[in-house]
């Protein structure tokens, strides 16, 4: 059973806090949105597994620890996820990225545009998307990434409704989520309550 992670950290909560707020506009949003990105990363990579590699310093040869095993992917739900990637690539920047498309007309995902690194296969993927509301177009896309060959997939979001998370983690089982903050329910719109509003129309500046 995959892993569902809320974070606690008092920077994440501080700037999620911000990108709230109304009369934040989309300069501060984005910077914002990447900034969570970065913190969200550090966790998301906490567990990855190291191993031992001599080197030289300036003063003797020692043994470091250095990352083993898979390289690292990070696909961007777009368009609102795109506003996630710069800040991750800060953290991980030799990760390689794809990205998937959803037609944003429905609440559910209809049509999809993927393109994806060509050893995405082999790779740890970290799909990112600001809003986990009902769980749609994660499910799909992680679907989409498993048909294609992909064996290791944890999602990132910024905010999530209990209603998306529980439709994520019944459809993947087996993928770790990460959470920036959990909000309360989903409206008749399928808008997250509290939320922060259209993540991809504050990230772009538009409407």
């Amino acid at each position: 059973m995959g892993k569902v992670v809320v974070m606690d950290h008092p920077l994440i909560q501080h700037k999620i806090g911000l990108m709230r707020r109304t009369e934040t506009g989309s300069k501060d949003f984005r910077t914002l949105a990447g900034e969570v990105a970065m913190f969200e990363c550090y966790e998301a990579t906490r567990d990855l597994e190291l191993q031992d590699v001599e080197i030289e310093t300036p003063i003797c040869k020692t043994t470091v620890k250095e990352l083993k095993g898979k390289k690292l992917a990070v696909v961007p739900i777009l368009r609102a996820g795109l506003g996630m990637v710069d800040g991750m690539l800060e953290m991980i920047p030799a990760a390689k990225v794809g990205h998937i498309y959803r037609d944003p007309e429905t609440a559910k995902p209809v049509e999809y545009y993927c393109k994806l690194p060509a050893d995405c296969a082999n790779r740890e993927v970290f799909v990112v998307d600001p809003m986990l509301a009902t769980g749609g177009s994660a499910i799909a896309a992680i679907q989409m990434l498993k048909d294609k060959g992909v064996k290791s997939i944890r999602f990132m979001c910024i905010i999530a409704a209990p209603e998306g998370v529980k439709a994520l983690t019944d459809a993947h089982p087996d993928v770790d989520l990460y959470i920036g903050a959990l909000d309360d329910h989903l409206n008749e719109h399928k808008y997250i309550v509290p939320g922060l509003g259209d993540a991809g129309d504050r990230i772009f500046g538009t409407k």
